[in-house]
């Protein structure tokens, strides 16, 4: 069943391996991320799904494979050759990964005063307007510990998406929040997604999965087992979804 977007592909994973030391967790993952698609990412716990990610950043070396981003080989790149991706293709950590001494506007301004040439009052009105966005205005003096849970997960995905970036890495965004914080951050990320964002979705939640995602990739004994719509997905009675769907699966 075709369920590939008719849409430019932005990121294409092919044929990817890793191991550390005797345990190998991809035995060649290969999937394609379409322009403005969310592509959400399933698999069991230690299958993979953030190493995934954390390789598209270039955090972790793949042993063997391709990560094609505008034609370029990212898997091939030095630590310097990186550093200018990471403006285009962001991660949005488990925790926010806040900069604990750091005020919240001091945390959303880091990447604007690293990568760009704005002025202060210009870095100002950027952050101004991303907290709107996030409904965090005020919080510009706070720092991460005077912040909630769900304060800090929003803080950390509006610094991710402060840049503008082509790609945005979500990993696990939703674990340990409660129903209303959970409900808070993914109306700001469709909010987002509605002006043409672009990502992968690494999650174990499934309902947020079904609310954010276009497509579903499944990770599975180190491959990509299988990739639909999520239209699909719930209409499914492949044994392997259905043990996603039903939280039946082993994690």
């Amino acid at each position: 069943m075709n369920t590939e977007p008719n849409t430019p592909i932005v990121l294409q994973v092919k044929n990817l391996h890793k191991s550390f030391g005797e345990k190998v967790v991809h035995r060649g993952v290969s999937f394609d991320l379409h322009e403005g698609e969310i592509l959400g990412l399933f698999g069991g716990s230690g299958s993979g799904k953030s190493v995934i990610l954390r390789s598209i950043i270039g955090l972790e070396h793949p042993d063997q494979g391709e990560i094609l981003f505008e034609g370029i080989d990212l898997a091939l790149l030095s630590e310097r050759e990186l550093f200018k991706y990471r403006t285009e293709i962001s991660y949005v950590f488990q925790n926010g990964a806040l900069f604990d001494s750091l005020t919240v506007e001091e945390n959303l301004a880091y990447p604007l005063r690293a990568h760009t040439k704005l002025s202060e009052s210009e870095i100002h009105a950027r952050v101004d307007q991303m907290l709107e966005m996030i409904d965090m205005r005020g919080s510009n003096l706070l720092l991460p510990s005077e912040l909630s849970g769900g304060m800090q997960k929003r803080a950390g995905f509006a610094r991710a998406i402060i840049m503008q970036p082509k790609v945005v890495l979500f990993d696990e965004p939703t674990a340990g929040l409660d129903p209303v914080n959970t409900g808070r951050l993914l109306q700001n990320i469709l909010a987002f997604k509605k002006k043409g964002m672009t990502g992968i979705f690494v999650t174990h939640d499934i309902p947020a999965a079904f609310e954010i995602c276009d497509r579903i990739a499944i990770l599975n004994q180190g491959k990509i087992e299988l990739v639909m719509s999520v239209d699909e997905m719930k209409k499914s009675n492949n044994v392997l979804v259905k043990s996603f769907t039903t939280g039946a699966h082993i994690r």
